[in-house]
């Protein structure tokens, strides 16, 4: 199966698939790179502010310009011919202003949604906590609630890995240009 070159973004909430989904992704091009966002989170050494169900305009902040990274590393490695896949949990209104910050084309936009139950099961099975300043149900409230309808969302609730990448690919091949 043959993808053309492009950026290809992955959200959903935590224990979704975001990583392993990415990571398969690109390793479907001949050249690519997986720009993980929360990469530049964690490059905080002090005074991160996490997002919270209660969060701060400086929590916000240092969300946008997580977000405007991201778009920019990626957009820089496309332009040396990388198809790029980027991968975060991109949640409410800050998507449009996110999406908007790619200057490169083609952009695919690409929800991973499995159901509540299959996170709160995922997530006992993953080596690390993703849940700690968050519940699942809230979080899962804000995608459901807050999110464009925008690009393609998979409900891989019952999906192996090798079974999303394929559904991922078959809608892009299908439909073309999900954003």
């Amino acid at each position: 199966m043959t993808l053309e070159k492009g950026i290809y973004i992955l959200t959903g909430i935590m224990a979704s698939g975001k990583s392993t989904i990415a990571q398969m992704l690109s390793e479907q091009f001949e050249k690519s790179v997986h720009v993980r966002g929360d990469i530049f989170r964690k490059m905080i050494v002090k005074g991160n502010i996490n997002m919270t169900p209660e969060h701060s305009q400086s929590a916000v902040e240092q969300l946008k310009l997580r977000y405007k990274m991201a778009a920019q590393i990626a957009d820089m490695y496309y332009k040396l011919g990388f198809s790029v896949v980027v991968q975060d949990t991109y949640l409410g209104k800050e998507v449009v202003s996110f999406l908007e910050a790619f200057e490169s084309k083609p952009v695919y936009y690409i929800t991973l949604n499995p159901t509540i139950e299959a996170i709160i099961e995922r997530e006992k099975k993953r080596n690390k906590t993703g849940y700690t300043v968050w519940e699942v149900e809230p979080l899962y409230s804000v995608l459901i609630n807050d999110n464009p309808r925008i690009g393609l969302w998979v409900d891989t609730s019952n999906m192996t890995p090798e079974e999303t990448l394929s559904e991922i690919i078959k809608c892009i091949q299908t439909e073309g240009r999900i954003k």
